[in-house]
């Protein structure tokens, strides 16, 4: 992901997740001072209208990194931040489902059900980017910009290769061969080539013209 992509995933979620704990705070939890009052805090109509404008803006955040970052990574085998990332994409589906459906029936029993399973999907959801972004941090630190494929041991040269071989990852397995065969093929190249170039060049072959004869009578 780019930084464009990181940081308006987490805004969004951020965004999101805080306007709608707080709107579901106020609407559940909270008592109006005046009786006949129709809201329980005069905050709670914008917290709704912040949830509802916001609320897409994560979806098209999510959208952006579908693709190049959430599919590709499903379909990996890399361990750093899986279970997380995993849990934030299973649920976003069931979120965002849940939230249309809010929008568009009417049971008050239905809507209560509804409510709390979009609450819950959603603290889940905003909690597994929150770790999933946290585990990748420190992944990056740690590793200090570098791939963790290019971190070869320091003791490459080493003529016991066997003992080397059972210390190494299956990633370090795979770029030690394959380094090991590209060195293989060029220095072929390079015999092949130094051949190839000494049989075309002509070999130098000294002919010597004939001496005419003296002529008769001299």
């Amino acid at each position: 992901m780019t930084r464009f992509q990181r940081w308006l995933l987490y805004g969004s979620t951020i965004a999101t997740a805080a306007s709608g704990i707080t709107y579901f705070a106020m609407k559940h939890f909270l008592e109006p001072s005046d009786p006949w009052a129709v809201i329980n805090h005069p905050l709670e109509p914008w917290a709704l209208k912040a949830h509802i404008l916001i609320a897409p803006l994560m979806l098209f955040a999510v959208g952006l990194i579908t693709t190049q970052h959430i599919w590709r990574s499903l379909k990996s085998s890399l361990p750093t931040g899986r279970h997380s990332g995993r849990t934030a994409a299973y649920v976003f589906g069931p979120l965002v489902f849940s939230g249309y459906l809010i929008q568009s029936l009417t049971s008050p029993l239905t809507l209560e059900v509804l409510a709390w399973a979009h609450l819950v999907l959603g603290i889940v959801g905003a909690g597994a980017i929150g770790v999933h972004r946290s585990t990748l941090r420190g992944r990056r630190k740690q590793r200090k910009g570098a791939l963790p494929v290019l971190q070869l041991p320091t003791h490459w040269e080493s003529t016991d290769t066997e003992a080397i071989d059972g210390q190494r990852g299956p990633l370090e397995l795979t770029l030690g061969a394959w380094l090991r065969d590209r060195g293989a093929d060029q220095g072929l190249a390079r015999r092949s080539g130094a051949h190839a170039l000494a049989s075309q060049t002509p070999t130098s072959q000294t002919t010597s013209a004939p001496r005419p004869s003296p002529p008769h009578g001299a």
